[in-house]
């Protein structure tokens, strides 16, 4: 299944700031990872709820939050609805906000060392 990349680069404050907010629970966070791992085919909603340990409405309403985070996509094949985590260049958008917006005046043995 092919998924593009649905956010456009550099973030602008308000996009990374509800993006960050959807990662801000360990169980998404774990949907996540176990998207990102699954590759780009995907999981099954069921596969997916197993693998994690979260099903039914909870795990509808983290991908309800992930989804409109643009952090994975849903897409029913048949009988099924397959599960997929964004490109990684969604992800690296998101780590490319912290490192130039957020740390662009930090000398890198500042950041590095905390002080």
């Amino acid at each position: 299944m092919k998924h593009e990349s649905p956010l456009a680069d550099p973030l602008s404050p308000e996009v990374a700031a509800s993006t960050f907010a959807a990662l801000g629970s360990e169980q998404r966070l774990d949907v996540l990872r176990t998207l990102v791992r699954a590759g780009p085919e995907g999981l099954s909603i069921g596969e997916l709820g197993q693998r994690c340990g979260v099903t039914g409405s909870t795990l509808t309403h983290h991908m309800k939050i992930l989804a409109a985070a643009k952090l994975v996509s849903q897409e029913k094949q048949g009988r099924s609805i397959i599960c997929v985590a964004a490109d990684i260049q969604v992800m690296q958008s998101l780590t490319d906000y912290l490192l130039n917006e957020c740390c662009a005046d930090c000398a890198p043995e500042k950041a590095h060392n905390h002080g």
